[in-house]
């Protein structure tokens, strides 16, 4: 029966480029996708499904029911832009001055847009069913993901699975982690309150650029000389704005930077320690601070027995040279918040063919090889014969 899928969802890849470009030329910002979810939407309904709106404020649900008793496996696809200007000179540009689908995200959405055609036709075959998700809001915190969950987006689901696109993957292969594979992204914004004066008489100041440059090289000790060296962790100052002219000593600086990690202990350990650090060099100084300290998406730590799934019907569905090893990465997702909540495994699709499609994500050049849609949703189907077209391990979540 999957040979069947596949070459039906063969047979929709004009379809399925179409959607993805259609969403690539009208892309809209995180929280206000209206337009593309109604697109969703009504495609959807087109297939025969009755669609929920509005999840979570923004997300897409249809629901497939399968002819006999069994799991509910869920997918999901997110469909948020970014504020870029695309650079591309194509045919499917974006027609939205400043937002751009750079991530790849218009892609996410067309493929499980072809999965769901794929196996409306094909119910009397399943033994359980399908949850399809689409998701709003990934690229801006709180995200879409946390809402869509709270909003019963994955009652009654046993397994979810989620797949991104990746530019730094050749078209044909896919990486599968097991364990944590994206980091949980944190952020700080500090502010140093000095006291300003003449750049002549720094005696009668406390100088915030001084105190901030402190504070700058004292939180790159916290990951060399706290941070267990076996437990990966990144602290990145990217903002440092004080001052207004070389003879006058700033009232304040402003710094602001991101914490990455994997290991939740950790993750608590360094926020701790930014204030530990703070407190104690400022009153060191005489100056003050102020700290907003936002915790981000947890991080992405795909369950060993799905991963091994994975890549079993990867190695099946597309051959054994597709499965490519990867480290996990410091990025982040809001997936994590569903494998928080189920199994399930978050895998990696290449969709490099030249250079034309190898510009990093969120780039203004940012591209995709279309081909790689397709082995999307061979994965997805290759997931759902493995699920419900037999009688599967897979217990109520």
């Amino acid at each position: 029966m999957r040979t069947q899928w596949i070459d039906e969802l063969n047979v929709l890849e004009q379809d399925i480029v179409g959607w993805r470009r259609h969403m690539h030329q009208y892309p809209e910002l995180s929280f206000q996708e209206v337009k593309t979810s109604q697109f969703i939407a009504d495609t959807l309904t087109s297939f025969g499904y009755e669609v929920r709106t509005g999840v979570g404020e923004g997300g897409v649900i249809a629901d497939l029911k399968g002819a006999q008793p069994g799991p509910t496996i869920a997918f999901r696809a997110d469909f948020d832009a970014l504020p870029i200007h695309e650079e591309n000179d194509v045919p499917y540009r974006s027609q939205n001055d400043g937002v751009m689908h750079a991530c790849g995200h218009d892609g996410h959405t067309a493929s499980l847009l072809g999965v769901a055609h794929v196996l409306s036709r094909h119910t009397d075959q399943l033994k359980g069913n399908v949850r399809f998700i689409f998701q709003h809001a990934e690229e801006k915190i709180p995200g879409g993901a946390k809402a869509m969950i709270e909003d019963g987006a994955l009652d009654g689901v046993d397994e979810v699975y989620g797949a991104h696109l990746a530019s730094y993957l050749p078209y044909g292969r896919i990486a599968v982690v097991a364990g944590p594979a994206m980091a949980a992204a944190d952020g700080f914004s500090i502010v140093i309150q000095g006291k300003g004066g003449h750049g002549a008489r720094p005696d009668q100041t406390v100088d915030s650029i001084v105190v901030g440059s402190q504070v700058v090289g004292a939180l790159q000790n916290i990951v060399a000389r706290h941070v267990n060296p076996l437990k990966s962790a990144v602290v990145t100052v990217g903002v440092f704005q004080a001052g207004s002219a070389f003879n006058i000593i700033a009232d304040t600086a402003k710094i602001e930077g991101t914490v990455r990690t994997f290991d939740p202990e950790v993750r608590k350990q360094i926020e701790e320690d930014i204030r530990t650090t703070l407190a104690g060099i400022t009153a060191a100084s005489r100056a003050t601070f102020s700290l907003e300290y936002t915790n981000g998406y947890p991080a992405v730590v795909n369950p060993p027995e799905q991963a091994d799934q994975v890549r079993a019907i990867v190695t099946d569905v597309l051959g054994e040279e597709a499965l490519f090893e990867i480290e996990p990465a410091m990025g982040a997702e809001d997936f994590a918040y569903f494998l928080e909540e189920r199994p399930g495994n978050f895998f990696y699709v290449g969709s490099q063919k030249d250079e034309a499609t190898a510009f990093a994500h969120h780039h203004p050049r940012f591209d995709i090889d279309e081909r790689a849609l397709l082995n999307t949703g061979r994965i997805f189907l290759g997931i759902v014969a493995e699920k419900l077209l037999s009688p599967s391990p897979v217990t109520a979540g």
